[in-house]
């Protein structure tokens, strides 16, 4: 999964932009003007933040150690930062993306 994809999946979503607030490598994607996903255009692999509930951010980090991280410059109880090192299906993937829109959307 690349940025591309990933990018387009969530521009389909209602009521959704993008932008680079902070800097240039960072895209940000909100769902009425909140933030639920930030994609690192910079990193390789690529990486990227999503919002999550405090008990499902901490079983996801213990059941995938090496690919779902405390939230980088994020509050590390309520955000993850995922790998894009090949350990995850895009289903998975997508499916934290889609949590992270429904809570952010609320």
């Amino acid at each position: 999964m690349n940025v591309e994809t990933i990018r387009e999946y969530v521009l389909q979503k209602e009521n959704v932009t993008e932008g680079f607030p902070f800097d240039e490598e960072t895209l940000v994607i909100k769902v009425k003007n909140k933030m639920f996903l930030l994609l690192s255009l910079d990193e390789t692999p690529l990486r990227f933040n999503v919002k999550c509930q405090p008990d499902k951010a901490i079983e996801l980090r213990e059941q995938y150690p090496q690919t779902v991280l405390p939230g980088y410059h994020m509050s590390k109880k309520h955000w993850n930062t995922i790998v894009l090192n090949g350990q995850l299906s895009s289903k998975i993937i997508l499916q934290m993306i889609d949590d992270s829109y429904t809570l952010v959307a609320k």
